[in-house]
Formats: structure tokens, sequence, C-alpha cells
């Protein structure tokens, strides 16, 4: 009774329940698009694409009064424009693709801080845009992660053979005629999607972190992509959950809590493809 009391306790409260639900749907819509992440070593261009989009977030706070609902329409609009404009920046642009990133990068990041910096409270506001605030998640945020993540997941399981052949063999893609360019784009877009997606729950600054780590640990145990996925998706959901536990009873922000457990998910997946490997040249 006492295990079960502790396992209960916590989702007594509408707020942790509605953050448990916004978790679990960011961690399935992280992990599914965050494999093609790892996959094609995006790694870099999700963080950046994940702090660009605080200048506009910060200007949707300003020109709303604070009013947090509308930042989510902020955000989104501010990704895509910014999956756009590094595409376009890493594609013509006379410097290595790196170098466009990180000036970007850089830049927006800086200007998004200035813009909060102007905001008399802004230290609280900050901390929120950075790091998360999934117990503050209203019942209608949840509504709209859930109806993005449906889409995103839509998405890309309707372009899944498209999305597979783009990411393992590009010079295939050129010769089955598909439209790269057009798919590509796509990708940045989803991309952009789940970081505005996942803004409330995890913040700015750790987003990457579940883009990548869930997916990462399980492209550590498996290298078929759909079994990836489903792993990636559990991973993800269960650090959400175990996140929120750790908040609740340590007392800790919930949006690190999540990405330190995904972090301890990918420490445990690491451990078991070294066994395997040992376990592989032992026979």
């Amino acid at each position: 009774m006492k295990w079960l009391e502790f396992l209960v306790e916590p989702f007594r409260y509408p707020f942790m329940l509605r953050g448990l639900i916004a978790s679990v749907l960011t961690g399935i819509v992280s992990a599914t698009v965050g494999t093609y992440v790892v996959l094609r070593g995006m790694a870099f261009f999700g963080s950046a694409l994940a702090h660009s989009i605080l200048p506009g977030v910060a200007v949707g706070y300003l020109l709303t009064g604070g009013a947090k609902g509308p930042l989510f329409w902020w955000g989104t609009g501010t990704a895509i424009a910014a999956a756009f404009g590094i595409g376009a920046i890493s594609k013509g642009a006379e410097v290595k693709e790196d170098t466009a990133i990180s000036i970007i990068f850089s830049g927006m990041f800086a200007l998004g801080i200035a813009i909060i910096s102007t905001v008399q409270s802004y230290t609280v506001d900050l901390t929120h845009f950075l790091f998360g605030d999934v117990l503050g998640v209203s019942s209608q945020q949840v509504w709209l992660i859930a109806g993005f993540g449906i889409l995103i997941v839509f998405l890309v399981l309707a372009f899944y053979k498209e999305f597979l052949v783009l990411t393992f063999d590009p010079v295939l893609a050129t010769t089955l005629r598909i439209p790269k360019t057009f798919f590509e784009y796509l990708q940045l877009v989803l991309i952009a999607l789940t970081i505005a997606v996942s803004l409330q729950t995890v913040g700015v600054a750790l987003m990457v972190a579940m883009l990548v780590t869930p997916a990462a640990s399980a492209y550590l145990l498996t290298r078929r992509l759909p079994v990836m996925m489903a792993l990636g998706a559990a991973m993800a959901s269960v650090s959400g959950l175990v996140g929120l536990y750790l908040s609740y009873y340590l007392n800790v922000a919930s949006g690190p809590a999540i990405v330190l457990t995904a972090t301890a998910f990918f420490g445990l997946s690491w451990g078991i493809r070294s066994l395997r490997g040992r376990a592989a040249r032992l026979e």
C-alpha cells in the first residue's frame, strides 16, 4: 500500500496529471523526429533551431503582456521561419554549414536574451523559457500539444519511405526522382514544430536533449528504424514519468529532471551495448 500511495500521490493534483500527459506526448514526438536528427547528424542544427526561436517567443511575451497561451503560436511561427532561414543559409552561404548555423544560433539566442532582459521580472521569465514549466501546462496547451503531435507523427508515417531513402541513400533518392528539396525542408519544418511543441515541457536550453538523447539511446540498441523510433519514444515517455516523480519528491525543476533521466537511459543503453560487444568477442 505504501508503494501504491507513493506512485499515486503526485497525480492527485490536476497540474501533475496535465504535466504527465504533456511530457509523454512530447517524448513520443521528440523521439520520433529525433531519430532522423540522430541518423542524419543534425544534432547541432536542432540545437541552433531550438535557441533561434527565443526572440520570437520573447517578442510574443512582450506584445501579449506576459500571457503564456499565445507563446505556443509565436514559438511555432518563429521555429518554422528559423528552420527555413537556417536551411537557406546552410545551402547558399559561402561559409561552411556548421559556421553558418553557429552564427545564426548565437545571434538569435543573444537577441532573445536581450529582449527578455527589458522586462523587470526577466529572471523568472527567462528561467521558464530556458528550462520549461511543464507543471504550468494548461488543459488548452495539452490539447495543442496532442493535436500537433498527432500531425507530426502522421506526416512522419505518411512519408516514411521518402524520409528513409533520403536519410540512408540520397543518391538513390535522386535516381527515384524523389523531390529532395521538398522533403528536406519538410523535415526541417517537422523539427521546428517538435521544438515548438516541447517548449513548455523542457524549455529552449534542454530541448535538444529530448530531441537527441532518447533517439541516440535507441540507436545503441537497434539498427531497425521502426524499432528505433518505438524504443526511443518509450524511453522518452518513461523519462517524462520518472522526471515528474523526481520533481515532486526531490523538489527539483521538472525539465532538468526529465532530461537527466533520459541521460541515465543513454548511459544504460551504452552499458548494454558494451556488454553485447564483449559477449560477441568472447564467442
